[in-house]
């Protein structure tokens, strides 16, 4: 038998030039996807009779009313080692194999001070407007030397940009539902309450898996308590902030601005008010996205794909992660 396999949202055509796919093409035809796909339907048309599908991130949610329409699906690869976009649950009922890759944590961890940055200081927008002739410096940074970073969620992320904070002199507090002062104390930050971070942080940054716990977690009520002034950052997964509460809350000027790299829906839809909101600068979902990260992702899925049909799957995703 010779299986069927796709590389889904391929954007940047890497795919093939970052891996070996050699010992997939002996037994297994490729069909690389460039671009993503207008909705479930879509998806459902386009992966009839694929028996392999790997995926980047959550780009593609594969959930369980869109799994049971592919009956010969029997083996998922997703770049990294978690993916709320895929139900393991029932792809396991189905008898779906999960499998992940191993990923770089510096990437969303520079995306989060880029973002900072630009927030704070406007590089950016600067450059854009000295580009197109406009009149000479017009900004007024704001510098985070002796500022305070909140951070919620001290994990892999969380404590390395804590870490990278105390670089700029910055203090750095720290709050997440089992937060201990022993982890704490190993990248200096100091464990505080999240209404006490929420009130004393001038920059609230995000590094929280999306779950039952977290999801809506920064609503109207968490932004209220915000110190008027301060900066959200979300880096993490879009439907941990309510959105209508952030725009509101950045409409009135209570909060100085955002930097946001996920949202609810992705991509963005055009007419959003993040795109236009003065204070919000954007990014679309780069946190992942280097060529270093990429050639790790795209190896250790063609990798995996070959350990599967070898009979011994590699990095299995256990149900319900």
């Amino acid at each position: 038998m010779r299986y069927r396999c796709a590389i889904l949202d391929d954007y940047h055509d890497v795919a093939t030039g970052f891996a070996d796919w050699s010992a997939v093409e002996d037994r297994a035809a490729l069909t690389v996807f460039h671009t993503g796909f207008a909705d479930e339907e879509a998806v459902v048309a386009a992966l009839a009779g694929f028996h392999i599908v790997c995926v980047m991130r959550e780009r593609t949610p594969l959930p369980a009313r869109v799994l049971e329409r592919l009956p010969d699906l029997r083996l998922i690869v997703t770049t990294g080692m978690h993916n709320a976009a895929i139900d393991t649950e029932a792809a396991g009922a189905q008898g779906i194999t999960v499998c992940g890759t191993e990923g770089l944590a510096a990437p969303t961890v520079e995306l989060t001070f880029a973002l900072i940055l630009e927030v704070m200081r406007g590089a950016g927008a600067e450059s854009a407007r000295m580009k197109a002739g406009q009149p000479w410096q017009t900004v007024m940074g704001r510098g985070l030397e002796g500022k305070t970073l909140g951070v919620l969620g001290l994990g892999r992320l969380g404590g390395r940009v804590a870490e990278v904070a105390q670089a700029f002199g910055m203090k750095v507090v720290a709050w997440s539902p089992n937060l201990t002062e022993a982890r704490c104390r190993e990248v200096g930050a100091a464990l505080t309450s999240k209404e006490d971070l929420l009130a004393t942080a001038d920059i609230v940054t995000i590094h929280l898996k999306l779950g039952d716990r977290s999801r809506g977690l920064i609503d109207a009520a968490a932004l209220g308590m915000m110190k008027p002034g301060a900066v959200l950052i979300n880096t993490s997964r879009g439907p941990i902030v309510d959105e209508a509460a952030l725009i509101d809350a950045l409409s009135t000027g209570r909060l100085a601005g955002a930097g946001l790299d996920v949202y609810d829906r992705e991509p963005l839809p055009a007419d959003h008010p993040f795109r236009q909101l003065p204070t919000v600068v954007v990014s679309p979902h780069l946190g992942y996205v280097t060529a270093e990260n990429f050639r790790i992702f795209y190896r250790q899925t063609a990798e995996a794909v070959a350990a599967w049909l070898d009979g011994a799957p590699v990095r299995r995703i256990v149900q319900g992660i």
